[in-house]
Order: structure tokens, then C-alpha cells, then sequence
């Protein structure tokens, strides 16, 4: 509080509070045309000024009024758009302690992890809002935000799709206890097939949950959208269904069948889930159409095979989905050049090939930004999980080279050719010295210099 004592009251004085948060250059901006006034008192009954020469009472109320309201907006505005962007940091924080190498597989949430993955790119969505609006307001002073500035303590208790983190998980805690109210009316000592009955009917009928075969939709790719929609790819559908039951201590396990993810119960005697009730196997219903389609990998899976699948970790399922992320946010960014591929610069490129030339620095293929940035996000997220993976480095730096972080670019992609195979790290490498002569190019512009160089 800034307590400011005014001069000219007959035997008394008037205090002004200013609120708190507004800058000091606000309030003198606020006190100005106060100053200004010749004879003016406080009439005492209401707060008032009186007879603030010729009329201006009205105008120093009005400006202040106006001042402080612009100010308050301002550092609201800034708030919100710096809580955002600690959001970002601390949902990348959390995602890294949660699958950290130092914690056993089987003590990892898979739902926790993917809810922080969604909380960081919410937050990188809502402070690109964020600076939009606030350049609105700054070219149009008129316009007010339609959002009431608004605080929460950390990233746990930031709204997504109307619930924060914590009410998610209490989600899934609804439909264990769905499903356990499903089981009270049948025999007690339930089997494993009852069991597994009462998850899909909860899960498919109740809460109308559905498998989507292709990846189009971003809010199937996000847990706390699929949660809300019932919409799901097939690794989001199946971690659902693998948090479900491990509230119900049910094991579930699972494995990548070509495009598709397959759940079942680790079971002694697997023939039971591929016997055939009301025209449907308990494998088909819980993995929905693909084990009946003939074009999908899936259906080929029999009793005996299913035995001979890898069973995917913690840390593999969530590579899966971040996977996913990539390729959905890459086809997204890259909607407007039709087959364009991350490793399309290295196919065309060789050292007496000029097209490399035609497509680089300026002339380079337009892309999405903000979906460009999602994926590279993804992609540093996997990176945590998978170090060694020379072709996800690849990939990254590649995203980072249409994003034009040139020299970023050639760091990932340097340490990828320590990575590579031979034939890949010789492809890799005049491509990376390339990429150092942009890098260059760019770093003379930065410095403003217009037109050719010159020496003095």
C-alpha cells in the first residue's frame, strides 16, 4: 500500500490508497492531474472532491479510475502468460521425475505421465493465447479480455477440459468403483472372465468409450480429452483400461502389433480369452475391431502366438503415445506440403545437387509453427526416455532445422552421427556441414548488416 498525504485541507488530510500491484509509474501517471487543481477539498460524506477547479473533479476521478484499470490489466495479463510458462517447466519437471530411470518400471503412472505431457503442451497452447490477446489489447486499447485473470498454485491444479490433474485421476478412481459396483451382483469370487466382462461393459456401454482406427484428432491423442470424450486411439484406450484395472489389482498387460496396441491379462490358460460368447471373443471385445479386421496384423494373434509377443514396460507404452504425438503434430504442421517427410532434405541432398540450395534457409517449405513446436516438444520428451535412439535424434533435429534453430539443428544432428550406422552417419554428415554455413548465414543477419559484406 502507498499511502500519499495531500497538501491544502483546512485542518485535516486526505489519504489516497493505492492498490497494491500497481506500479509506481502508474500511480504518478494517476496523481498528475491532481496537482493540477487549485482550491479542492473533501467534503467528508462519501469521498468525494468538491470544487476541484472548473470541473475537473470528474477528469482526475476518470483518469485515475482509467490508469489504474489499465495498469491492473497489464499485470494481469502478465501474470497469467508468466504462470503459463512456469507451467511448462515444472509439467516438464514432473513428467521427467515420473519415468526417471531411478524409479522402478512398475512403479510408474502411466496416466500421471501422460497428464503431465498434456498439461505442458495445455499451457504452451494457452500462453500463445495469452501473447495474442495481450497484442490485441495493445493495437486495440478498446478491447477487453472476455477471461478473468485467474491463479493456481501449481501445475497439478491448472484446468484442463475442465478438470485439473488431481480430478482426472479421481476419474479413473470413478469407473474402478463402476466396475466394482458392476461385480456385487454376481457370485462373489468373480473369475477373471466376469471380471474382464464387467471392465468392457463399464468402459464400452456405460461410459461409451470407442477405439478410433486412424489417428486424426489431437483430443484422441490426450488423455484428459479422452477421458471427456470417450474417443481414443488405441494406446490411450488401452492405458484407460490398464488403470482401471490395476485399481481392481487385475494385471494387465500389453504389446505393439504393427499399427495397433493389444491388451490382455497374463493368464496361465490364454485359450479362455479367444473363446467365442455372443458372436465376440473376450481378446476382441477388450481390443475392439482390429483383431477382426483382416487388413490389421491384429487378427492374425491367435492363443498361441499371443504368447510370443513382447510384453511392452511403463516407459514403452509412454514412448508409444509420445510417438503418436510426433507423427500427429508433424502431419498436422506439414498440412500445406503435401508428402513432405522429415529426412525429405537428406534423400534430395548431395554434394553437387543444387536443389539443397533451392529448398534451405529462406525458400524452406512453410510449416505450422505452433503444431511444429508440439511435436519437437514430444519429441523431447522421448529423447528423456530413449537417449540412444539415433533416428529419434535424427528426426529432432531435422524438426529443429525446419524450425530454423539451425544451430541446435547441427548439435542433435552431430550427436546423431554418433550414433548412426555407417551408411546413415555418412548421409548425416554433409548435410550437418550445410546446416553449419546456415547457422553462419544466420548469425551475420542477426547483426543487421543490409546487402553484400565489406571489409573495412
Amino acid at each position: 500500500m502507498l499511502c500519499v498525504s495531500l497538501p491544502g485541507l483546512s485542518n485535516q488530510q486526505m489519504t489516497m490508497m493505492v492498490a497494491a500491484g500497481i506500479g509506481a509509474s502508474s500511480t504518478a501517471m494517476a496523481m498528475k492531474p491532481v496537482a493540477t487543481c487549485g482550491r479542492y477539498y473533501f467534503d467528508g460524506r462519501g469521498g468525494c472532491w468538491s470544487d476541484c477547479g472548473k470541473g475537473r473533479r470528474n477528469y482526475v476521478v476518470a483518469e485515475a479510475t482509467r490508469n489504474a484499470s489499465s495498469a491492473l490489466t497489464e499485470y494481469s495479463k502478465k501474470s497469467r502468460a508468466d504462470f503459463y510458462k512456469e507451467v511448462l517447466e515444472a509439467a516438464r519437471d514432473k513428467f521427467t521425475r515420473e519415468i526417471s530411470f531411478q524409479s522402478k518400471d512398475k512403479d510408474i503412472s502411466l496416466a500421471k505421465a501422460l497428464l503431465y505431457v498434456a498439461a505442458e503442451d495445455e499451457a504452451f497452447l494457452a500462453f500463445n493465447r495469452e501473447m495474442d490477446a495481450h497484442s490485441i489489447q495493445n493495437e486495440r486499447k478498446d478491447i477487453l479480455s472476455s477471461e478473468d485473470a485467474q491463479e493456481w498454485g501449481c501445475v497439478e491444479t491448472m484446468p484442463m477440459a475442465g478438470k485439473n490433474i488431481n480430478e482426472w485421476l479421481a476419474e479413473l478412481d470413478a469407473i474402478a468403483k463402476e466396475v466394482e459396483a458392476e461385480l456385487v451382483p454376481r457370485e462373489i469370487g468373480c473369475d477373471l472372465v466376469e471380471v474382464l466382462d464387467a471392465v468392457n461393459k463399464v468402459l464400452f456401454e456405460s461410459r461409451g468409450f470407442e477405439r478410433l482406427p486412424v489417428l486424426v484428432d489431437s483430443k484422441c491423442s490426450y488423455l484428459h480429452s479422452v477421458l471427456s470424450s470417450g474417443r481414443a486411439s488405441a494406446i490411450l484406450l488401452s492405458v484407460i483400461y490398464i488403470e482401471v484395472c490395476r485399481r481392481l489389482n487385475l494385471t494387465i498387460v500389453g504389446s505393439r502389433v504393427g499399427e495397433d496396441f493389444l491388451i490382455w491379462p497374463p493368464t496361465g490358460n490364454p485359450e479362455e480369452l479367444f473363446k467365442v460368447t455372443s458372436g465376440h471373443s473376450l481378446f476382441g471385445v477388450v481390443n475392439g475391431k482390429c483383431v477382426d479386421d483382416p487388413r490389421s496384423r491384429a487378427s492374425d494373434i491367435t492363443s498361441n502366438s499371443l504368447l510370443g509377443l513382447d510384453i511392452a514396460t511403463n516407459r514403452d507404452i509412454i514412448g508409444i503415445a509420445l510417438a503418436n504425438l510426433i507423427r500427429l503434430h508433424w502431419k498436422r504442421a506439414s498440412r500445406t506440403n503435401y508428402g513432405l517427410m522429415l529426412t525429405s532434405p537428406l534423400r534430395s541432398f548431395n554434394k553437387y545437387d543444387e536443389k539443397f540450395n533451392k529448398n534451405s534457409g529462406s525458400n524452406a517449405p512453410l510449416l505450422r509453427r505452433q503444431e511444429l513446436r508440439l511435436a519437437i516438444m514430444a519429441s523431447e520428451r522421448l529423447l528423456i526416455l530413449q537417449p540412444h535412439n539415433w533416428a529419434l535424434r535424427r528426426d529432432y533435429g531435422m524438426m529443429l532445422y525446419y524450425n530454423r534453430e539451425y544451430e541446435a539443428a547441427v548439435q542433435e544432428l552431430s550427436i546423431c552421427m554418433a550414433f548412426a550406422p555407417e551408411d546413415e552417419a555418412e548421409v548425416l554428415e554433409p548435410f550437418v556441414e550445410k546446416l553449419h554455413l546456415m547457422r553462419l548465414e544466420t548469425s551475420w543477419k542477426s547483426f543487421g548488416q543490409k546487402g553484400r559484406l565489406t571489409v573495412p
